[in-house]
């Protein structure tokens, strides 16, 4: 006999069912503390965009192993410089084609988005 198990995920703000392709899981830390949210994909958007700015002008710092912490690309931040900065090009503000995002240019897409 076979079994199928279905995990099913719910928004952790609006508790609403997530639907496959939906939302994620966000993991994040603060005050020492780990922490994961499952989100819709609109309330991940908006908790980056929330966190933008803090991230852009945070520093890397190392875990309790020594090992670096995951850059970007592994905690979701690639993603969102991607956005911030297509928007820039498209909207005339100069930004530069890699590495960090300054955070005037930051700001205004945050602006821009309210």
């Amino acid at each position: 006999m076979a079994q199928k198990i279905t995990v099913q995920l719910f928004d952790d703000i609006s508790h609403e069912i997530i639907e496959d392709g939906q939302g994620e899981t966000i993991s994040f830390s603060l005050d020492g503390r780990s922490f994961e949210i499952d989100l819709s994909a609109r309330h991940a958007e908006e908790l980056r965009k929330s966190l933008a700015p803090y991230i852009e002008n945070a520093r890397s710092s190392r875990d309790s192993g020594g090992r670096a912490s995951a850059g970007p690309a592994q905690n979701g931040t690639a993603s969102s410089a991607s956005i911030i900065r297509e928007w820039a090009i498209a909207n005339g503000v100069a930004v530069p084609s890699r590495g960090r995002i300054p955070a005037h240019v930051t700001t205004a897409y945050i602006d821009a988005h309210r």
